[in-house]
């Protein structure tokens, strides 16, 4: 397991803590004003595109949407939302594929992902390289569970992977449906190196910043660069 240089203490918890409790009015106020104000903006014109994804991802018999729970705000647990792009028994098949091949099961251990998952449908390849998987997510925004710019949500089996690295920064903050790692580092990183991202969010996040991911993310949308 990597170094990351964080101290994994009591300590290090409440220096996040601290660092997260002197906020700007944006950070403790004009933050989720602004993810509400802008989803309820954005949700009728999102509405109709995700209904029509999940009649095109019904075709093959299973349901349209998948939710998992993932972990939030001060490590409260909630249903994440997003469009179905896995075959409908994909827990089942990875532990399958781990069995069988050690180098996936390497890099599963390490990426938790696998850069090219047999398990993704025909259109979850599109989706998922253009992020428009991710729409559903307009609903956890709605309802608080997430934000729209934040650190990436991560499965609750991945909670201890996070903690005994040192990572206490996500703890501090919403997930978002995008943020630093989803428009930089997608793709080409670790998932431990999210400690390091949502380390340097936590520190510098402010409406602008947020904006720029947004907008960079509208990029990674078009160059569908996404994974």
């Amino acid at each position: 397991m990597k170094d990351f240089g964080y101290k994994n203490s009591h300590d290090n918890q409440r220096d996040v803590a601290s660092q997260a409790g002197v906020l700007k009015p944006y950070r403790a106020i004009g933050k989720r004003g602004f993810d509400i104000l802008l989803a309820l903006f954005l949700l009728p014109v999102l509405a109709p595109i995700i209904a029509l994804f999940i009649l095109l991802i019904r075709r093959d018999g299973g349901p349209g949407l998948y939710s998992q729970e993932r972990i939030g705000l001060k490590g409260q647990r909630f249903r994440c939302w997003k469009l179905r792009t896995m075959v409908q028994d994909a827990e089942q098949r990875l532990e399958e594929l781990c069995a069988l091949d050690t180098g996936i099961a390497r890099e599963w251990r390490e990426k938790q992902k696998l850069e090219n998952d047999p398990r993704i449908t025909p259109i979850g390849h599109f989706l998922r390289a253009t992020s428009l998987d991710e729409l559903p997510q307009i609903f956890n925004v709605l309802l608080g569970d997430m934000s729209f710019v934040g650190p990436r949500p991560f499965m609750a089996s991945q909670e201890p992977l996070y903690r005994e690295a040192g990572g206490t920064a996500y703890f501090s903050l919403r997930p978002g449906i995008t943020g630093p790692w989803q428009v930089a580092a997608r793709g080409q990183s670790d998932f431990l190196d999210r400690i390091h991202f949502d380390q340097n969010y936590l520190e510098q996040h402010s409406l602008g910043y947020d904006l720029k991911l947004m907008l960079q993310t509208v990029g990674v949308v078009v160059q569908r660069t996404g994974h």
